[in-house]
């Protein structure tokens, strides 16, 4: 099936045209600047050059005409699409699973849009807009969150009083659902299913740990939002809570400075002094910057210390695997974090490691107590695979 896949943001749209069977990515590009001066589209057509159109986007409805003019000129006809597939970030309490798009299911995206205001309302003007646009194309909403909504309820409950839980919907909902799954699928066909307690690592700007076992979700370090859980690029991760009371008590900063503070100039960014990018700080560290080696000390310390907290959730762990933008690509984080785990028998094998490839991978050395690899994600495939099934049906 051809499925257009949809991620937008509050000033962005991003597209990917691709055929479920073969894997082949036809047309690709991202919408930036939406409703801001200097807006453009970056588009690539069967892994071409990259254009850039400067396009004037006052709006979501406008940039997705752009999308599907873009496509028709590129001789795609918009009536060979079997489906669009919506990447929705948070599902609140009611995607269990991603789901077709109806009246219901729309209402729902927006009802729970709270959770993630910068996402949820964006998203949901995309799919009301691409669903009256194209109505006999069917529409699907695969949300971040699904994937983690059956944990357990010792996994995801909070010790909040009940009725305050029960009113606002307060819980851990997790985040990168997507991609996790589609590397727990991954791993398995690679290990030809020898795989059953699994710690997938998505590392990348925004970065989250999942403990799977059997192909289902446990534990997962993002909470009632993705600021929990690691250190990232820009967000703190997990810290005293009451630190929030403490600086808007204290500092006298609002609710919204400090959820900007927190979300937007913390992690990486904030103790590295350099960037948010963990290349800038790699290369600062080799060239003897404290700040910046503390920056990857602090991020190999806190990881290692969720993975042994992830592998709890199973009793256990077999495999682990590096996945996203940090974890495919930097042989140095890897090791950093892995170096950590020597205490319970996890060893690299540092050639492997250094191997660079588009391909799934292991990396961990012969002895180690649990296997390592290297699987890079792909969640617009597995977003175009759930609308491939449900559409189908």
């Amino acid at each position: 099936m051809l499925v257009l896949v949809i991620n937008a943001g509050s000033s962005s749209l991003k597209y990917q045209l691709l055929d479920t069977k073969t894997r082949k990515v036809f047309a690709k590009g991202n919408c930036e600047r939406i409703g801001i001066d200097g807006s453009f589209i970056g588009h690539e057509e069967n892994g071409g050059e990259k254009q850039k159109l400067e396009v004037a986007l006052p709006n979501h409805e406008v940039a997705v005409k752009h999308v599907f003019q873009i496509l028709k000129d590129a001789d795609i006809d918009a009536n060979k699409i079997g489906g669009i597939g919506h990447r929705v970030v948070q599902g609140g309490w009611y995607f269990p699973e991603s789901k077709v798009v109806t009246d219901e299911t729309l209402g729902w995206v927006r009802e729970v849009a709270p959770l993630a205001p910068l996402h949820n309302y964006a998203e949901a003007d995309v799919i009301d807009i691409c669903h009256r646009m194209f109505p006999n194309i069917g529409n699907v909403i695969v949300t971040d969150t699904a994937f983690h909504y059956n944990m357990p309820e010792k996994a995801y409950r909070y010790a909040l009083p009940r009725d305050v839980v029960d009113k606002f919907h307060i819980r851990k909902y997790g985040a990168h659902g997507t991609s996790h799954r589609y590397i727990w699928r991954e791993t398995s066909k690679f290990l030809n299913g020898d795989v059953h307690q699994l710690v997938s690592c998505h590392l990348g700007s925004g970065a989250s740990l999942c403990a799977i076992q059997d192909g289902h979700s446990m534990d997962t370090t993002m909470g009632l939002t993705p600021l929990d859980g690691l250190i990232m690029g820009t967000r703190c991760g997990t810290i005293d809570p009451a630190t929030v009371c403490y600086l808007e008590r204290e500092g006298h900063y609002t609710v919204d400075q400090v959820d900007t503070m927190m979300n937007k100039q913390s992690g990486l960014l904030a103790l590295s002094g350099v960037s948010s990018d963990s290349r800038d700080i790699e290369k600062g560290a080799a060239e003897g910057n404290k700040n910046c080696q503390m920056a990857l000390e602090m991020f190999y310390y806190r990881t290692s210390q969720l993975i042994a907290e992830m592998a709890q959730s199973m009793h256990g762990f077999d495999t682990m695997v590096f996945t996203a933008g940090i974890g495919e690509n930097s042989d140095t984080m890897r090791k950093g974090i892995v170096d950590q785990l020597a205490w319970f028998g996890v060893k690299l094998d540092d050639r492997k490691n250094a191997v660079r490839s588009d391909d799934p991978r292991i990396i961990s050395a012969d002895d180690s107590s649990v296997k390592v690899l290297v699987v890079p994600t792909n969640e617009e495939l597995m977003i175009a695979l759930d609308v491939e099934e449900l559409l189908s049906k």
